[in-house]
């Protein structure tokens, strides 16, 4: 055999098996371990929240339940031990790239750019971003900025979007990075900043708990559009399969009206772009 052809049956024999190894397999490492980590979102009510108990819940965590359960079903331990770790946007992801957490339970927005590091689910749900400001001044638009501090969680695709959007209206803006959700409303009120950037339904979770809500406002004018699906690690189709099973049952069962109403019924039933959404990512067998 020339030495060009033996160069070439080696490389076919090796590139299988190192493609194998490069392939994570999520499902055999739960079922070994009985046990799952999940990373979630511990301050982004009503979608993930540790509750005063230290458990935590919403919309999402509801969800990821579900998956939980499908999980528990493929890989035949229906008493998956689960550890839930409350961590922010950026370190949910790093746990996931790192293998440290197997899924990923919040308000996440899928990007391009993160999916050159994790992969994720089928959509959850679909927000916008904007402002929430005082009610006693008027709301300004995103081109009447100029001079304003505007608070936004660090390190979330709001940041950047907001960063990239001053940049092109050409907005004189301060933008005040946060470390914590709620840090946002209680320097607006005691007028540390002049708004606070974030999606949409988030900001008015995080108004609702304020000691006096009639104090904010929501500003109309959408600053984003946010996509949210849960994270998981990349290149793992057997595992996404599950995650993506488990979603379409709640969605073809009717099961997320209910998840929605609990969670969301009082800003009235999902929208018809919602609703849609939620049609088409349900996957038939």
């Amino acid at each position: 055999m020339k030495p060009l052809s033996c160069l070439a049956l080696a490389f076919a024999l090796v590139a299988p098996a190192v493609a194998a190894e490069n392939t994570p397999d999520t499902l055999g490492r739960i079922k070994s371990s009985k046990a799952i980590t999940v990373a979630y979102a511990g301050d982004s009510l009503p979608f993930s929240f540790t509750e005063t108990n230290g458990e935590p819940m919403g919309y999402s965590i509801d969800l990821c339940k579900r998956v939980i359960a499908q999980i528990g079903r493929a890989v035949g331990v229906p008493d998956l031990k689960v550890s839930w770790v409350a961590a922010s946007t950026p370190d949910r992801l790093a746990m996931i790239e790192s293998g440290k957490a197997s899924l990923e339970c919040g308000n996440t927005t899928q990007t391009l750019a993160r999916s050159a590091k994790v992969d994720f689910s089928a959509l959850i749900f679909l927000e916008t971003g904007g402002f929430l400001a005082r009610a006693s001044e008027t709301p300004p638009r995103l081109t009447d900025m100029n001079g304003k501090k505007i608070a936004v969680l660090k390190g979330t695709t709001t940041e950047m979007r907001l960063r990239d959007a001053l940049k092109k209206r050409l907005v004189n803006a301060e933008v005040v990075p946060l470390a914590k959700a709620e840090d946002g409303v209680t320097k607006l009120e005691a007028g540390e900043v002049d708004l606070y950037a974030g999606d949409k339904i988030k900001l008015i979770g995080l108004a609702t708990l304020a000691p006096d809500p009639k104090k904010f406002a929501l500003l109309t004018e959408d600053l984003s559009y946010e996509p949210y699906a849960l994270a998981m690690p990349r290149n793992d189709s057997a595992f996404r399969l599950e995650v993506n099973r488990a979603l379409t049952q709640v969605y073809m069962g009717g099961e997320i009206e209910n998840i929605y109403m609990q969670w969301l019924g009082r800003l009235g039933r999902p929208t018809q772009l919602l609703g849609a959404m939620f049609l088409l990512n349900a996957i038939p067998d």
